[in-house]
């Protein structure tokens, strides 16, 4: 009894009856192919890791990385005791926070209104016209900003009837860079929603026609459903990006009037490490950016498992 209980539970017979190193063998072309992206991860997301150690040590390049005395967490508390420290983390975590508030939903309901569509040839033209702006670069992008938002003929104030300069005022920043965003991103965004409607049964909704359900009644239970999941692991991984708000886009529209908004880790990281040459501090910021980003990604990723056991991915 023990004997064929055993056999059950055996790691060759959840695995399809072969050893790994049967499957292996079996298999060489397809591991072989598989090595590749793994070296290539460990070589560039992994052996760099090796420098985080700069983050507690008073660089030198002269003296090299074990030559740089080892200062333990005087950059941190350098980071944590600085004027503007407290600015930085509010306005990057405003700005990550608005942008996923408001950004997130917006793919979503564009993939449930053009899944209704029936017209084929008008539901390609609409998703390309909303896939473009997503290749359009940053630099470009922020250079049309400038010009729909200039005092003198920009667009906005010409429909506005005005003549103020938004980039200068501090209030309008965090609208600006989220409707941006938005514009920029989520026609890219409603890819794998429309992908995963697109496997629905059509006889799903047309057993909700028979039955006499309303067009938002098939959205509300029939698309909705089937979009939690992916839903909620688009949400994980937001949240696990939260404190990472885009430093070029921000970068490329701030001001000297508008900082009281705009100023955050991104660009202080960038100024103080590329700029000044603060490499131990900046790499120091970093690191802790980066802290905060993973705690965040279990912490989301843990709520979500407890909401439903198809939505844990950790």
């Amino acid at each position: 009894m023990s004997g064929s209980k055993s056999a059950v539970t055996s790691p060759a017979i959840m695995s399809g009856g072969k050893p790994l190193e049967k499957r292996i063998k079996d298999n060489w072309q397809l591991y072989l192919m598989l090595l590749i992206p793994v070296i290539l991860t460990i070589i560039y997301k992994y052996v760099p890791m090796y420098g985080i150690q700069i983050a507690f040590r008073d660089y030198k390049a002269s003296r090299g990385m074990w030559g740089s005395e080892w200062i333990g967490l005087e950059w941190f508390e350098r980071f944590f005791t600085a004027p503007t420290c407290a600015r930085m983390i509010k306005n990057t975590l405003l700005l990550s926070f608005y942008s996923l508030l408001w950004g997130f939903p917006i793919p979503v309901i564009l993939a449930l209104m053009l899944n209704q569509l029936r017209f084929q040839r008008f539901k390609r033209v609409t998703q390309t016209v909303l896939y473009a702006p997503h290749f359009i670069s940053t630099m470009v992008i922020c250079g049309m900003i400038r010009i729909f938002l200039s005092p003198s003929g920009g667009l906005i104030n010409l429909i506005a009837g005005t003549s103020i300069d938004f980039l200068t005022e501090s209030a309008a920043f965090r609208t600006i860079y989220i409707a941006s965003g938005i514009w920029q991103d989520a026609g890219w965004g409603i890819i794998v929603y429309m992908a995963t409607l697109a496997s629905v049964d059509t006889s799903l909704y047309e057993a909700a026609k028979v039955d006499g359900a309303s067009m938002f009644q098939r959205i509300l239970h029939i698309d909705v459903p089937q979009l939690t999941s992916i839903m909620v692991l688009n949400l994980i991984m937001s949240a696990g990006s939260l404190m990472n708000v885009g430093f070029e886009k921000v970068w490329l529209l701030q001001t000297d009037l508008n900082k009281a908004t705009s100023d955050v880790i991104a660009v202080y990281v960038y100024q103080q490490g590329i700029e000044n040459a603060k490499y131990s501090y900046s790499t120091a910021v970093g690191l802790f950016n980066t802290v905060v980003n993973i705690i965040l990604l279990i912490v989301v990723n843990k709520i979500a498992g407890k909401i439903s056991e198809d939505t844990s991915f950790i």
